[in-house]
């Protein structure tokens, strides 16, 4: 038992791992070059976008694990659509959790933190100005991004069952 374990963890770590560098990869290499190119507003617009991401995947990967399963059997049994997607959410919650709040959340701040440098960049070119403001910046998007995930931890926590059946529902139909 230990040994299938041992080679399921080993397993998981693989496919996390290269999921995530692939993902990254591809992220940041879009942001990097789409940013770039874009003014000052619609930059921000998508720093923004990114930080909101981070934090709505961060609250679906605590809702999975602070959900109750048995309140979707009752759904299940009725029929209720994405039901039945929701106990597999419940049943795998920390490998959900771990894909939502550490591969896409962790993505999404690094990202965050490649377009804050950009877009400090443009700043300091569009207004002339000599300070370098990419500190004020990281700063800034690291306390929304923390301070939105303590709300989202809030949240996920007192609305764990609307949330996870939300997004059960959402992969049911996608999964169609």
């Amino acid at each position: 038992m230990k040994e299938k374990n041992k080679n399921s963890n080993a397993k998981w770590f693989i496919q996390v791992f290269i999921t995530t560098f692939i993902l990254s990869m591809i992220f940041s290499y879009i942001s990097a070059n789409g940013v770039s190119n874009l003014s000052l507003v619609p930059a921000i617009l998508i720093l923004i976008l990114v930080i909101l991401v981070g934090i709505i995947f961060d609250i679906i990967g605590v809702a999975v694990t602070v959900a109750n399963e048995h309140e979707f059997h009752a759904k299940a049994t009725k029929k209720v659509k994405g039901s039945k997607t929701s106990i597999k959410l419940i049943k795998n919650a920390s490998k959900v959790a771990n894909i939502c709040a550490d591969v896409i959340g962790d993505i999404c701040g690094v990202l965050s933190g490649a377009i804050s440098a950009l877009i400090s960049m443009k700043i300091t070119q569009n207004f002339h100005i000599d300070f370098n403001i990419q500190f004020i910046l990281s700063a800034l998007v690291a306390a929304l991004t923390v301070g939105g995930k303590a709300i989202g931890k809030e949240i996920a926590n007192k609305n764990s069952t609307p949330i996870v059946h939300t997004v059960g529902t959402i992969m049911h139909k996608f999964q169609k």
